[in-house]
Parts: structure tokens; C-alpha cells; sequence
């Protein structure tokens, strides 16, 4: 492409995991920017970045970064929002977008809103798509391909920035919607944050069984189990900070699924079986809704 084509003239990325480092190469495929800066904390991971050629440039310091990009995206963990907030502000230029791909939202609203300067244009963005893979290395440019990406711009936010990340994401081939943050991070409590949770904890149970019986457990894994594992061997900081950022969420949803698993536990011990059917029965009509949807796993990647 040539330079009046570009979407954008600078980005960076601070932090450069497997969404941000998807993201470069999407970028550079489809030449969607002249430059892009990288920067995170770890020197091996930035090392491994440069040896993968993913950026122009590349450096420690997060306002270096920054500093003169149309576009700032935010590839941290949730925990490392305000800290990076902070830091870049000073950097930013007068019309810079900041976005990020969390998967909470309420929180980047708050983390980022109360430290950025006026005349920068905060648009969270949470593009739906990953494997359990983490780091630079595990990134390719396919990996949004039909999925959807949901932006929680607050209502003042210049539509022109909310156009343009919109627009990148769709050149990365994803549906976008737009939503209220605090609605995102109740139905991503629902569709993505309590199945994880569920994941550690019934690999957390394996791992307590007695030695003999555990190693059982995994030479003879069906298919349910061995899902699970793949879920559970997902990035646990990343994990970690999405929990404690969405806890009102998740805590609310794990009630209702609690109140849910007793039922199913009773109805058992009671040997109820039409209870039992009945509620398999709507499990999978929601199977049936989801392959409908087209949201089964796209490209043989895990979501």
C-alpha cells in the first residue's frame, strides 16, 4: 500500500502476546500502517518480538512507544491497565486513539479514562478469538477471521476514532458490535469467564485425586475432559486479572450456576430422570443455537 492508503501512519502495542502479536501480523499483511513500535516489560519477550520481526522498533519504555502514534493498543494484562495508562500519558499526542482487547471492559473505561489527557479518544475493544497459546510466537494473522470483535465506547466518544478502530478490526474479518461495558463484561461472565473458571477447577480436581487414579484420568481423557484441559492451559495471569476485574459479574453468574448444579445434583441422588432429560434437552438446543450462530471453533483454533 502506499502511504496515503495507510489506516493508520503509527501504532504501537504495548505488550505483544498472542492477540497483539495477531494483530502486528495482520497489520503488516494487510498494510494498514507505516510504522509499528513495540514495547513491553520482559526484555526476553521483546527480544523474541524483534527476532520475529514483528515491529519497526522496539523498546522497554512504554512512552517511547507511544510517543507520536495515531493509535495505541493495549495488549497487557487487565491488571497492568492503570499502571500503563499512567505511563504513556505524558507520550500521547493530541488525537491519539487508545484501545485494548480485554476481556473486561467496565474496568478499561476506568483504568484508562481517569489518566488520559484531553484530546485523546479512548475506545476499548475486546476482539473474541484466542487459543490457548500465549506469546509472541503463538500469534497468525487468521486468527479473527469470523468472529466477533465488541467495542464499549462511552457515549461522547468521537465517532471518527470509533470508525477507524471498528474499521481495523474489520480488516482483520471480524463482526463488530457495539455495547455498554458494564453489559459486555455480564455476558462475557456468562460465555467465557465462568466455562474458564469451571476448566481450573475441574483440572484443579484431577489434580488432587490419589496418583494412581489421576494418571488414569489422564491416559484415558475423553473428549469433555480433554476440552477442559485445553481451557485451563490458557495465560493463568491473564486469568488471573479477569476475575478480579469482573468479579461482581462472575460472582453472580457462579451463584446462579451453583443454584443450577445442586438442582443437578439432587435430581441424581433422587434418581429423577425426567429432570435430568429435560434439562440436557435445553442444553443442547443452545448447541444447536450456537453452531447456528456460526460460532462453533473457526479454523480448528479454540476460542
Amino acid at each position: 500500500m502506499t502511504a496515503g492508503t495507510f489506516l493508520f501512519d503509527k501504532v504501537a502495542f504495548i505488550g505483544i502476546g498472542l492477540i497483539g502479536s495477531s494483530l502486528v501480523r495482520l497489520i503488516r499483511r494487510e498494510g494498514l500502517a507505516r510504522e509499528i513500535a513495540i514495547a513491553t516489560r520482559s526484555p526476553a519477550t521483546l527480544a523474541k518480538a524483534e527476532v520475529l520481526g514483528l515491529g519497526d522498533s522496539y523498546t522497554l519504555d512504554a512512552a517511547e512507544a507511544a510517543c507520536d502514534a495515531d493509535l495505541v493498543m493495549i495488549c497487557t494484562p487487565l491488571g497492568a491497565y492503570e499502571a500503563v495508562a499512567k505511563a504513556i500519558a505524558p507520550a500521547l499526542k493530541d488525537g491519539a486513539i487508545v484501545s485494548d482487547v480485554g476481556s473486561v471492559k467496565a474496568c478499561a473505561l476506568r483504568d484508562f479514562a481517569s489518566n488520559l489527557p484531553a484530546g485523546v479518544h479512548l475506545v476499548p475493544g475486546h476482539p473474541i478469538a484466542g487459543t490457548e497459546h500465549s506469546g509472541p510466537e503463538a500469534g497468525f494473522a487468521e486468527l479473527f477471521n469470523g468472529h466477533w470483535c465488541i467495542l464499549t465506547p462511552e457515549k461522547n466518544t468521537d465517532a471518527v476514532a470509533v470508525d477507524k478502530v471498528a474499521e481495523l478490526w474489520k480488516r482483520a474479518g471480524m463482526k463488530i458490535e457495539i455495547m455498554d461495558a458494564a453489559h459486555h463484561d455480564r455476558v462475557l461472565a456468562i460465555t467465557s469467564h465462568l466455562p474458564h473458571l469451571i476448566a481450573y477447577t475441574i483440572v484443579g480436581t484431577a489434580t488432587d485425586l490419589e496418583e494412581h487414579l489421576k494418571k488414569e484420568v489422564i491416559e484415558f481423557s475423553a473428549g469433555g475432559f480433554r476440552d477442559f484441559t485445553r481451557i485451563a492451559a490458557s495465560d493463568p495471569v491473564m486469568w488471573r486479572d479477569i476475575f478480579l476485574k469482573n468479579k461482581d459479574a462472575v460472582l453472580d453468574i457462579l451463584g446462579r450456576f451453583s443454584e443450577d448444579l445442586t438442582a443437578l445434583q439432587r435430581a441424581i441422588r433422587r434418581d429423577e430422570a425426567q429432570t435430568l432429560e429435560g434439562a440436557f434437552t435445553r442444553a443442547r438446543a443452545i448447541r444447536k443455537g450456537v453452531i447456528e450462530a456460526k460460532q462453533e471453533r473457526i479454523d480448528g483454533k479454540a476460542d
